[in-house]
């Protein structure tokens, strides 16, 4: 549980992180890498954006921490 705290802490606004879910209402898929462009309540949630290869905005989604996680060295 510490290790989830402190990885959910790491997590800044203009990080990458990977979607831990699918949400089929965006067309997004667990896996899909987007950026977070603001943190809620030191790191109990994000706003996550969702952009097109061509940098065109899918959507804004506000996200539970546990439904995304940041990008490791793996």
């Amino acid at each position: 549980m510490a290790e989830a705290a402190r990885l959910i802490a790491m997590i800044q606004e203009l990080d990458r992180v990977i979607l831990t879910i699918n949400l089929p209402e965006y067309s997004l898929e667990e896996g899909d890498i987007k950026t977070v462009v603001l943190v809620h309540q030191r790191g109990k949630g994000y706003e996550v954006e969702f952009v097109t290869l061509d940098g065109k905005s899918v959507a804004v989604v506000s996200l539970h921490s546990i439904q995304v996680r940041p990008i490791g060295r793996r």
